[in-house]
């Protein structure tokens, strides 16, 4: 019996911008996020062309937030509504990452990136369920093929 996988994939491209200084960590996200998301990349916080785009999340590089996290956060909040906020940090327990949890993000990225980790995050905070290789082996194995 075929698996129906359809309700798992998304029903179209989400919008995801990358908001982030360093060209290098900018480019590796892009390139992960491209082939499944309608992506666009941003060295600075100068939106204002790009807010009718409504994406749905945002990947924030946390030195954005090195002077004023919490009105920097409310900034970007105000020009891209209901957007989630990942922060893309040098670790997942960076303080000031971990303080704007309570500023109203929805998640941190600590490197190193990988794949596997930012499609994951990605993922989760888009909403998007997907069969894992452990959720095919709950099932017989005339279901798979």
């Amino acid at each position: 019996m075929p698996i129906d996988l359809e309700p798992f994939l998304p029903e179209q491209d989400d919008i995801i911008f990358v908001i982030e200084r360093d060209e290098v960590v900018r480019s590796a996200l892009h390139f992960i996020l491209d082939d499944q998301n309608e992506t666009h990349s941003f060295g600075s916080l100068e939106l204002a062309e790009a807010a009718e785009m409504a994406p749905g999340l945002i990947l924030l590089g946390i030195d954005f937030l090195e002077l004023d996290g919490k009105r920097v956060l409310a900034e970007v909040a105000t020009q891209l509504p209901g957007a989630k906020i990942l922060i893309v940090a040098n670790s997942a327990n960076d303080p000031l990452a971990l303080k704007s949890l309570k500023w109203g993000t929805h998640d941190v990225l600590g490197k190193p990136i990988t794949f596997d980790l930012v499609r994951g995050r990605v993922d989760a905070l888009l909403g998007r369920h997907k069969v894992s290789p452990a959720m095919l082996g709950l099932l017989p194995l005339s279901a798979a093929w």
